[in-house]
């Protein structure tokens, strides 16, 4: 994968110094970001500096201070915005109570739904959108979550390798969840690879998918990280059933239905070990960080909605 297209004057100056590698980055770095689109591209790159790389950025730059420096500063931006976003319930589950009470907060969100629409309404022309804007997180699916694992105790550590031994195809790479949706994109007509569609996502997807990795690279914000991961698996089971039979309402490809009825078995089960023995087992460890959990969990979920609400307003127009 090259590196993407900029979006304003801070992703021009930081992605051309990415690439010739001057030796003074500062100045790059030292660039204004002129819009969100900007930072988020920005962001999104010296993230995937952690990810797969770019063809063409040395490997070195990985580690390089004034890159480091400038995410550091991005990050801070971005995650001071999601917090704004997020009120605090003014009482918090312990652990004994934790799992019912975080069912009950993820039914309460009332967002919008992709899926919903998918089941009923869309066309062929808005599905395989959809799936251009999907793939810049399905198709490295789960890769954010895997930094924490060595950030768990033995409890929440073994159940979150019970869980992502799943989602990297339980040793069989033809089952591996992002393969799936790599072979579904190509019975589809786009392209399976990596990061093929990054240029045309909005601005909203940037977000959520920087989300999952400043959650996930950044140990003290491992019960985020979780919270994000529970909140995930609880709204997939059912809206991958409602994909699946929209998509063969349409008569698309089988390989991308076989992807989603794959999630509507396994999310379910994963739903009730990521809230109750993954996040279970790291509050019973860590209590105080209950808040950090739900945080993560409201972030998941207002993404989601505001990646739906651009597209279905979108669509409508």
């Amino acid at each position: 994968m090259l590196t993407p297209k900029a979006r304003g004057a801070l992703s021009e100056a930081v992605l051309e110094a990415m690439r010739v590698r001057p030796a003074d980055m500062t100045p790059a770095c030292a660039t204004p970001a002129e819009s969100r689109d900007d930072e988020q591209v920005t962001l999104w790159a010296l993230y995937e500096l952690h990810h797969r790389g770019f063809d063409d950025v040395d490997d070195e730059l990985e580690w390089d201070p004034d890159l480091l420096a400038l995410r550091r500063r991005l990050e801070r931006t971005f995650e001071a915005r999601l917090r704004e976003r997020w009120s605090p319930p003014a009482e918090l589950p312990g652990p004994g109570s934790f799992a019912e009470a975080f069912f009950a907060f993820v039914e309460g969100h009332d967002g919008a739904s992709l899926a919903a629409h998918v089941h009923r309404d869309a066309d062929t022309e808005q599905v395989l959108e959809l799936f251009r804007l999907r793939s810049v997180y399905h198709l490295k699916e789960s890769d954010p979550t895997a930094w924490l694992v060595p950030r768990l105790g033995v409890g929440a550590k073994a159940a979150l390798m019970e869980l992502q031994y799943d989602e990297y195809g339980t040793g069989d790479p033809n089952r591996l969840h992002a393969h799936l949706f790599a072979r579904g994109l190509e019975a589809c007509g786009l392209s399976p690879e990596y990061g093929a569609y990054l240029n045309d996502v909005p601005v909203e997807v940037l977000e959520q998918n920087n989300a999952m990795s400043l959650f996930g690279l950044h140990r003290r914000l491992r019960g985020a990280a979780l919270g994000h991961l529970a909140a995930f698996e609880a709204t997939s089971s059912l809206p991958s059933r409602r994909m699946a039979q929209g998509l063969a309402r349409l008569g698309l490809a089988r390989e991308m239905v076989d992807y989603y009825d794959e999630h509507v078995a396994a999310d379910a089960v994963h739903e009730q070990l990521a809230v109750r023995t993954v996040c279970g087992s790291l509050l019973v460890a860590e209590p105080a960080l209950v808040g950090d959990v739900f945080f993560g969990a409201f972030s998941c979920l207002d993404l989601e909605d505001r990646v739906a609400r651009h597209l279905l307003a979108q669509w409508a127009a």
